[in-house]
């Protein structure tokens, strides 16, 4: 008997309540799944971490990843210290340019 081929659009896709069903609750971590159950049900994971909620993907019972919603996510603060610096640096006061004095090291080398 020859098997019926599996079309993409035949397939279920994963839904949230199948996606809950795996997470367990880990002391001091919090929300876990393991990386088996996050690839089989990865869509629903990521639609309920899109809901705002976090999960952390444990391997072998061991933490690996947070995986949490953009949305959540604290924006990145530039550092501004080169800035600061730089101006405490003394001013330019003439004398030869880097290009100068490697010029000058080189040919005395014989380069």
């Amino acid at each position: 008997m020859k098997k019926k081929p599996v079309r993409y659009s035949d397939m279920k896709e994963p839904t949230e309540t199948s996606v809950v069903q795996e997470i367990a609750a880990m002391p001091g971590v919090g929300q876990v799944i393991s990386v088996r159950a996050a690839k089989s049900h990865l869509s629903g994971l990521l639609e309920w971490v899109a809901a705002g909620r976090e999960v952390v993907i444990t391997s072998g019972g061991v933490p690996k990843v947070r995986v949490s919603p953009l949305a959540s996510a604290k924006g990145r603060v530039p550092w501004r210290g080169s800035m600061e610096h730089l101006k405490t640096m003394p001013k330019w006061k003439g004398g030869p340019t880097a290009e100068e004095i490697v010029r000058e090291d080189r040919d005395a080398r014989g380069w």
